[in-house]
């Protein structure tokens, strides 16, 4: 019996000691860090190449990245799948003209594991300029993606009215605060200079049937060379941010009014113009009639319509730092961005 007993401790033990020894023998994995490409202003391609798995299952791996050296998984991270091997990662929601660290990572049972730091800067904003040859007007121009857009409201006033005049058919053009039918005077407001024109769906449409392709097709109000830009038009531009729910602060000009820095009303939620788009908030003629939300709220036709026959627009506010898409009547006023040909 004795002897028994001697030979299961000793069984006991010696399972203990290979069950230590074993789990002692795994290591973090081993991997690389892959070098940097398709850099945009705010998106870059990495990934890794786990060499070795320390003698476990790889849980999670990778590539995390920060403005500091030596990024870890605390920072900004991917998720890219499980197991040994190669794997690509995409970056998103960086900064333009911005230095960066990344490296790829693993995890094991023992660990973290990471590849060599790499730094790389993403893109500036690629501002470029443009002057409408129907009234010498100059507009800042922006790249983002593979489009460009017009980085302000458009200002061609043709001809003016006050709120009170409105139509689904018949084009009109407004300026947010001017009552009145003179075009200098409504030019010379302080609302025309900031904020831009706002038009009828018939006035940033000039004759044209709707269109949802991309590009659209359509000129509309937009100078030769650019086009009113089409409902799909605006969801790249929004999906190239991000979405729908932050976009919106990626383009809006910084700043209040209430501090003096800017021509939004507090809070101006999420604001960054981190693409240069610069968002102004012109408001929108409303059929009451009455100008509205000037400060608050900025809204721009697109040259779409749903199945009933409304105009598809994109609005932005100070108190979300997200974009909304929504059909609404043609005889209100919304702003315009024109984008160029392509």
């Amino acid at each position: 019996m004795k002897t028994l007993k001697n030979f299961l401790a000793l069984v006991l033990i010696t399972t203990g000691f290979y069950s230590c020894q074993k789990d002692e023998d795994v290591t973090v994995p081993v991997l690389l860090t892959t070098g940097v490409s398709n850099l945009t202003q705010i998106t870059a391609i990495s990934g890794g190449n786990i060499s070795a798995d320390g003698g476990a299952t790889i849980t999670a791996r990778g590539v995390c990245w920060n403005t500091a050296e030596n990024p870890t998984i605390n920072d900004n991270k991917t998720t890219d799948g499980q197991g040994s091997g190669e794997f690509s990662s995409n970056m998103t929601g960086l900064t333009p003209n911005t230095t960066y660290y990344v490296r790829a990572y693993a995890t094991n049972s023992a660990g973290t594991g990471y590849g060599e730091a790499i730094s790389f800067t993403t893109q500036s904003i690629d501002f470029g300029s443009f002057t409408d040859p129907r009234d010498e007007a100059d507009y800042q121009t922006v790249t983002i993606g593979n489009q460009v857009w017009m980085a302000e409201n458009l200002r061609y006033l043709p001809a003016v009215v006050g709120p009170e005049t409105g139509s689904d058919t018949t084009p009109y053009y407004y300026v947010n605060g001017y009552d009145g039918t003179d075009v200098s005077a409504a030019k010379a407001t302080d609302n025309y200079a900031s904020y831009g024109v706002l038009y009828n769906w018939p006035a940033a449409m000039a004759g044209s049937a709707s269109s949802n392709a991309n590009p659209s097709g359509v000129q509309g109000v937009c100078p030769t060379g650019w086009h009113l830009p089409s409902h799909a038009e605006w969801t790249q531009l929004t999906d190239y941010l991000g979405g729908l729910d932050v976009a919106g602060g990626k383009m809006k000009a910084t700043g209040t009014i209430e501090a003096g820095t800017g021509l939004w009303h507090e809070p101006n939620t999420g604001a960054t113009n981190e693409t240069g788009f610069t968002i102004l908030p012109g408001g929108w003629r409303h059929p009451s009639p009455s100008f509205l939300s000037v400060g608050e709220v900025g809204g721009w036709f697109s040259a779409s319509t749903d199945p009933t026959n409304h105009a598809y627009i994109r609005s932005v506010y100070n108190i979300s730092g997200g974009v909304d898409s929504y059909p609404a009547f043609k005889e209100l006023g919304f702003s315009i961005r024109c984008l160029k040909d392509e």
